[in-house]
């Protein structure tokens, strides 16, 4: 038995080049306390912690991963989760029909929308309870005489030993994803790893963010780099102020409403600007490497700033960057990617093959980076495994376009198999690296939303009736 799993591990980690397992040993060590031990993996976890390369494991060996993961985290919603039970029913679908590979895209999806369908006041209760897997921690009630903020709610929750955060778009809304502890580590944990495999940064001298500190708010963007105070060295903020639920929904929906953004985002950009521009000035004249890692607008204004005072830098090849978030520079303007990469050599002098960008959203663990070869975005598929749909939701094969879906067997406190609201066409391998697992084109758009609403309403119809019983 021990002979055939070392020999089973030796084939997943047999493609892992040279370089790879000294970055993942150095992020083990960095980040011994985000991984559980190794006799209490489940399946899902082992699909993570098991590869020392995520992007090399073998296809067919990665799909048996797949299968057994996912197997396992169905089961468990299925058997823990009233509201996903319901759903599965509805659909005919219970864990015995999971029988091989293909038989996953049975799997009930739920829309990205079903997260942000969230009651305020004393109903958020129950349907954070509907939606979390498991029993919820005790959590000790807020004085509703004080008016409390969507942020004391979910504070609330935090300090009661969950992660719950939230996200925010145009459309007003959070979207809200409780995740415990084991999950939230083990998301951050993955986040690093996949940084690792793709990329050197982990040796960075220094790094500086120009996203919201982890203890600013309760968003994601900020919460899931939590890690980064342990796997970087000499980490720096740009950002100096409290990014509120009050705050983000206000900068999303007055930047729709007027076509711009605030006076107020503007100057705290000019701000964190003015501080991301002296700190680039700190290490021009050294040795030292540096990463930048932020949303690509920001790092288009800085160059404006830059370009603007007469500034430019060459860091070469000891300089990254990382960018996240999404690609508009406003409401109408998309910054086209090869175009961002050509400026930042320009002004900053990092060659192309040094700017890593990162297609993420709050509903899944982990992030999807693109390869340095060609910019394609890579996706973690020894434990998700992901789908694109057509207009009936219903999978098509490579090559076409559709609406991006995925099973994310790491999710184990909601329910990660996920309909998302995105276009985007998926390739069996990448047309620039030889890494073997599927990849999402460069362009990634906002699909249209009118055949999602069926989906959509029968899942808040699910959990309007879970609400209805539970008052009686």
């Amino acid at each position: 038995m021990e002979a055939r799993k070392a020999e089973a591990e030796d084939r997943t980690n047999a493609g892992a080049p040279p370089g790879i397992e000294e970055r993942i040993n150095l992020l083990n060590k960095r980040l011994a306390r985000y991984v559980p031990p190794r006799e209490t993996w489940t399946p899902a976890e082992e699909a993570l912690f098991k590869p020392i390369d995520l992007y090399r494991v073998p296809v067919d060996e990665a799909q048996a991963m797949q299968l057994k993961a996912i197997k396992y985290t169905f089961t468990r919603h299925y058997a823990h989760n009233d509201f996903y039970h319901r759903l599965c029913d509805m659909r005919g679908i219970t864990p015995d029909d999971l029988r091989t590979y293909d038989d996953l895209d049975i799997i009930p999806l739920i829309p990205d929308l079903t997260f942000k369908q969230h009651p305020s006041g004393a109903d958020f209760a129950h349907w954070i309870a509907n939606i979390y897997t498991g029993d919820l921690p005790t959590v000790v009630p807020l004085d509703i005489t004080s008016n409390p903020t969507f942020d004391d709610v979910i504070n609330a929750y935090n300090a009661a030993g969950l992660l719950v955060a939230y996200s925010s778009g145009t459309s007003g809304r959070h979207t809200v994803i409780p995740r415990d502890m084991r999950t939230y580590l083990t998301t951050q944990y993955s986040v690093g790893k996949q940084v690792c495999a793709m990329s050197d940064e982990i040796f960075a001298d220094h790094t500086l963010l120009t996203m919201p500190r982890p203890t600013d708010g309760n968003l994601w963007i900020a919460k899931v780099l939590a890690h980064i105070y342990d796997m970087f060295s000499d980490l720096h903020y740009a950002m100096d102020y409290t990014i509120s639920a009050d705050l983000t929904l206000k900068a999303m929906t007055e930047s729709e409403r007027q076509g711009g953004s605030p006076a107020s985002f503007e100057e705290r950009m000019r701000r964190t600007a003015e501080i991301a521009t002296k700190w680039l000035e700190r290490y021009e004249k050294t040795t030292d490497s540096i990463r930048l890692e932020g949303a690509p607008f920001f790092i288009a204004k800085l160059m404006d700033t830059l370009e603007r005072e007469g500034k430019h830098f060459e860091f070469g090849e000891r300089g990254t960057i990382r960018t996240g978030g999404g690609w508009k520079i406003s409401e109408d303007t998309r910054i086209p990617h090869a175009d961002f990469r050509r400026r930042v050599e320009e002004v900053l002098g990092i060659p192309e093959a040094r700017c890593h960008d990162v297609y993420a959203m709050i509903e899944i663990t982990g992030i999807i980076t693109t390869c340095p070869e060609g910019h394609y975005y890579h996706l973690p598929y020894t434990w998700v495994k992901p789908l694109v749909l057509d207009k009936s939701l219903m999978p098509v094969g490579y090559g076409e376009s559709g609406r991006f879906a995925f099973l994310d067997s790491l999710a184990g406190s909601y329910p990660g198999f996920i309909i998302t609201g995105d276009q985007v066409r998926m390739l069996e391998h990448c047309p620039a690296c030889d890494r073997p697992g599927p990849v999402l084109e460069p362009e990634i758009q906002r699909a249209p939303s009118v055949e999602m609403r069926g989906c959509a309403e029968e899942v808040r119809r699910i959990l309007a009736q879970d609400y209805v019983e539970a008052k009686k």
